[in-house]
Parts: structure tokens; C-alpha cells; sequence
């Protein structure tokens, strides 16, 4: 069981674009993090989205700390997986690069749930039953939440 959540965690670093090395310190991380909470492990419904959730967010952790951002694994202060096109005009540029920092914004003010499932399907290109078996929960609120999380998106940018 532990190496097959290893391999999880491995896995949801590699998607997000994570090199091996990194990868592997991250999942390293995970397993002592359900070492450390193994007495607790059993109120969870799914072990195995809780390691996908936690690999995500130590990655994420990790990325900012070490300012990965900077070495160009993920272009400016957005933490979203978009290449900004470097060919393209400094206002073009600019301009870009203030979009994924309102989308970054915007998407960061969703409760966690929607936030996950929405990145689970737009950014890791996951099927909606494989996010209902991830996550534990039926397919119909992967759908709802999905819906609800791009409603409040669209919300967010609709003329008041």
C-alpha cells in the first residue's frame, strides 16, 4: 500500500511538471507526513486523494519557498502551468502576465473542493468519474462542483 501511495504522489508531482528529483523529495515528504499522521489517517474516506491533495500543495509549498518560478519552470508570479509567449510585444506580454495573475487571484478565492476538481479537470485533463474516484465522491457533485466553480469564475468577471 505505501508504495503504491508513493507512486501517487509521484505521479500528481510529474503532471504538474515537477523534474524527477524534485518529484521524488516531494513524495518523500508525503509518506512522512502520513507517517507522522497515521493515527489519524483512518477519518479520511480516501487515503489516496488525500495524498493527491497533499503532493499538490507540498509542491506548491516547495515552489515558493525555493523560488522555482524564477529558474522558469513557471513564467512570472503565476503558479498556473501557461506559458506566457516570449515572441509576442512587451504590452502583449504585460498584458498576459496580468491575466494569469487575476485567473491565479480569482481561482485561489474558490472554496478548496472546487479549486481542486477545477484543476483536476482543466489543468491535469482528469475525466469526471476519475475525479469522483479520487476524491471519493460521486460523479454527479464532481459535475456540480465542477459547474459551480466556473460559474463563480464567470461570475468574477461579468460586469457588475
Amino acid at each position: 500500500m505505501a508504495q503504491q501511495l508513493r507512486r501517487q504522489a509521484l505521479e500528481v508531482c510529474r503532471r504538474m511538471g515537477a523534474p524527477a528529483p524534485e518529484a521524488e523529495d516531494v513524495a518523500q515528504d508525503v509518506m512522512l507526513r502520513l507517517w507522522e499522521m497515521r493515527d489519524d489517517v483512518g477519518r479520511f474516506r480516501s487515503i489516496e486523494t488525500l495524498v493527491t491533495i497533499m503532493a499538490r500543495n507540498m509542491l506548491i509549498s516547495k515552489w515558493r519557498t525555493d523560488k522555482h518560478r524564477s529558474q522558469g519552470l513557471w513564467h512570472t508570479d503565476s503558479e498556473l502551468p501557461f506559458a506566457i509567449d516570449s515572441t509576442a510585444d512587451p504590452q502583449e506580454t504585460i498584458e498576459q502576465q496580468e491575466m494569469l495573475q487575476w485567473l491565479e487571484h480569482r481561482l485561489s478565492e474558490l472554496p478548496t473542493t472546487q479549486h481542486t476538481i477545477l484543476y483536476m479537470r482543466q489543468v491535469e485533463h482528469r475525466s469526471n468519474s476519475e475525479i469522483a474516484q479520487l476524491l471519493g465522491i460521486e460523479e454527479t457533485s464532481v459535475s456540480t462542483l465542477l459547474s459551480r466553480a466556473r460559474r463563480a469564475l464567470l461570475a468574477s468577471i461579468s460586469p457588475k
